[in-house]
């Protein structure tokens, strides 16, 4: 189902400049109460065994929905389901200052045109609502502020507020009057009402998901009818000598440019493992079917090492 040889057109109409009394430059990031954040640390984290207050303060996940067990897979480690949003966090926390350098180096440029094709497909238009999950430094979420115009509104979301004050900072510099920043669970989607969006995005973000069947239902849950989910993630490659030589150069040079560029190369050996334990393409069609989802295809990128998945909630 590859469609690699499909070039993405790309608009070249600029951003709207900044106004200097637009309230996203004074206003802190939202934390309102449907983000479950008025919870105590200890509520909804509190370790069973040890007791221990977490360091990280996130926005509320689903629970337990019978979806995931007791443990879960935090890279090839064995953690609590309950401990793994935590573990997460430190790991983005840590590299949140050179998440897009660090792109750059490990994709040699690549991840920029992977983007394209999946904003190329998104089928976005002007005056639209988006949703961007995951968003972090706001690579789409810029493309998209310029895409659906003034009268369109893209809402840039990520449960890590390191990587959040990041795609805020650099957004706001490019002058995107027409975007929200918003900490949310991916799991929950908890401040956003039901059919909000024309569009939901997710952007190598999924893989790090605990309850991803909860994620894709959330999903479905706040597109409006007629909307379109679009899923760009790392995939299984599709020929297997190149294969092995991808899995060598993950757990190898990975780590080593974690370390020498980013002083960490423990977050980049959990990337390369995260990547092995996500869903392949056909599992991962299979859940967004059963979150809803129809007419689900998948474009394989380079060889599989990425796909994009897409969904529509008619």
């Amino acid at each position: 189902m590859s469609n690699e040889n499909q070039k993405p057109t790309f608009s070249t109409e600029q951003a709207s400049r900044s106004d200097n009394n637009n309230p996203f430059l004074n206003e802190p990031l939202p934390q309102g109460t449907a983000q479950g954040q008025q919870q105590s640390l200890q509520q909804g984290f509190t370790d069973s065994q040890s007791h221990h207050v977490p360091k990280y303060n996130l926005p509320r996940g689903a629970g337990r929905t019978g979806n995931v067990g007791e443990t879960t897979h935090f890279g090839y480690q064995t953690v609590s389901s309950e401990d793994k949003a935590q573990k997460v966090a430190e790991v983005f926390h840590s590299v949140a200052s050179k998440y897009d350098i660090m792109n750059d180096l490990m994709s040699f440029g690549i991840h920029r045109l992977w983007k394209r094709f999946a904003i190329n497909m998104s089928g976005v238009r002007r005056g639209q609502q988006v949703l961007d999950i995951a968003g972090g430094t706001g690579d789409l979420a810029k493309v998209f502020s310029r895409e659906v115009g003034p009268q369109g509104h893209v809402v840039l979301s990520d449960i890590n507020e390191s990587m959040l004050n990041v795609g805020r900072d650099r957004l706001l510099d490019a002058g995107c009057t027409n975007v929200d920043f918003v900490l949310a669970n991916a799991e929950t989607l908890e401040p956003f009402a039901d059919e909000s969006f024309d569009l939901v995005t997710i952007s190598f973000g999924l893989r790090n998901v605990t309850d991803k069947d909860a994620a894709l239902e959330a999903m479905y849950r706040v597109l409006k009818p007629g909307g379109r989910l679009l899923i760009l993630e790392f995939s299984k490659p599709v020929f297997e000598p190149f294969s092995k030589l991808y899995d060598l150069y993950s757990f190898t040079a990975l780590p080593i440019m974690g370390k020498l560029v980013a002083n960490d190369s423990e977050s980049y050996k959990y990337l390369a493992e995260s990547i092995r334990m996500h869903p392949d393409q056909r599992t991962l069609k299979g859940m967004m079917e059963k979150a809803g989802f129809q007419s689900c295809d998948y474009h394989n990128l380079t060889g599989g090492i990425v796909a994009v998945h897409r969904g529509f909630k008619l």
